[in-house]
């Protein structure tokens, strides 16, 4: 027997949620409601993306902390993993508080489906770190390459682990002998005398 094809619905985001009726009882544990699509698990991680380049502000000007599910998790390197909105808040107010920009390569991301709620984008970033710029490929070896792997359904993010080096200003060279070196020739001579 083949099972009934749903029509593709809009489904307002998780704050425009109907409440539960005085009689149901909300349940703890996150189950999905809600059949998406890849492409529309693709539209909220862009939107997510787009949020983080805007200072953390929707194209509705909803916070960013709205894509997330309220038992959501988030791990970012160096930082460890937040768990729900306020944890997540928190994390993305200490990262971001580093960043004097940032903006995400959309068009040359490269997205993996899973036929589930996992999502994978990988990408490139540019911008502005407290301490000193960062391109993706400027150095080869230096920081804006990343990868996040996405749990989303319900219109909402459930995970997303980040995969980054969160050195962006590419400073931490000493501990790397590969880089060292590379570091060490790519600055100006300390001890040069100006002709």
């Amino acid at each position: 027997m083949v099972a009934a094809v749903q029509p593709l619905v809009f489904c307002p985001p998780a704050s425009h949620a109907r409440r539960p009726y005085p009689e149901e009882k909300e349940s703890a544990v996150a189950l999905t409601r809600q059949t998406m699509t890849d492409e529309q698990r693709k539209s909220v991680a862009l939107e997510y993306l787009k949020a983080f380049d805007n200072g953390g502000v929707t194209s509705t000007g909803e916070s960013i902390l709205e894509l997330f599910a309220p038992d959501a998790q988030v791990a970012f390197p160096k930082w460890g993993i937040a768990n729900g909105r306020e944890e997540i808040g928190r994390m993305f107010g200490e990262v971001g508080a580093t960043l004097k920009s940032i903006r995400h390569d959309y068009a040359n991301f490269n997205w993996i489906f899973s036929g589930s709620d996992l999502v994978v984008c990988e990408g490139t970033s540019y911008g502005e770190h407290r301490d000193g710029a960062w391109r993706a490929g400027v150095p080869e070896w230096g920081a804006g390459r990343w990868c996040d792997v996405f749990e989303i359904r319900d219109w909402q993010i459930h995970r997303c682990f980040i995969y980054l080096d969160p050195d962006y200003a590419g400073k931490d060279t000493a501990r790397y002998p590969w880089l060292a070196g590379a570091a060490a020739a790519a600055a100006p001579a300390a001890d040069a005398v100006p002709a």
